[in-house]
């Protein structure tokens, strides 16, 4: 696969729940396959969703998770000052910034504007 991505909550969600259309959900499968990258704030609202199962629980267990960092701070500080946007979604877009990560996210409007950041809807596939 070329660059590597950083997989958001709602895709995660969504790619469990078997509702993202043919294309995108293969394109995710192999995200998933070949580099399997999420940011803590993803790994901490897809086990903090109501319904989360065992199955759920191992799923996310196999991923990356990238943590805060200083360089993860100041990116998201930064957003927070040119975007209004809320704290969750700035520090994913922070953290798919500073590691050079596309962005796989459902709400790609939420992500507008930020320089620097590429999202790729698997909806729009």
């Amino acid at each position: 696969m070329g660059q590597k991505s950083l997989i958001d909550t709602n895709i995660l969600i969504d790619f469990q729940s078997k509702i993202i259309p043919q294309k995108g959900f293969e394109y995710v499968a192999k995200t998933i396959d070949d580099t399997f990258i999420v940011s803590f704030i993803s790994y901490i609202e897809f086990l903090g969703y109501k319904n989360v199962s065992p199955a759920m629980e191992h799923f996310i267990a196999l991923a990356d998770v990238i943590e805060v960092n200083a360089a993860i701070i100041n990116q998201t500080i930064f957003i927070r000052k040119t975007r209004t946007i809320k704290l969750p979604d700035s520090i994913i877009a922070a953290t798919a910034m500073v590691h050079n990560l596309i962005l796989i996210s459902r709400n790609a409007k939420d992500f507008t504007n930020i320089q620097g950041l590429h999202v790729l809807d698997p909806y729009t596939l």
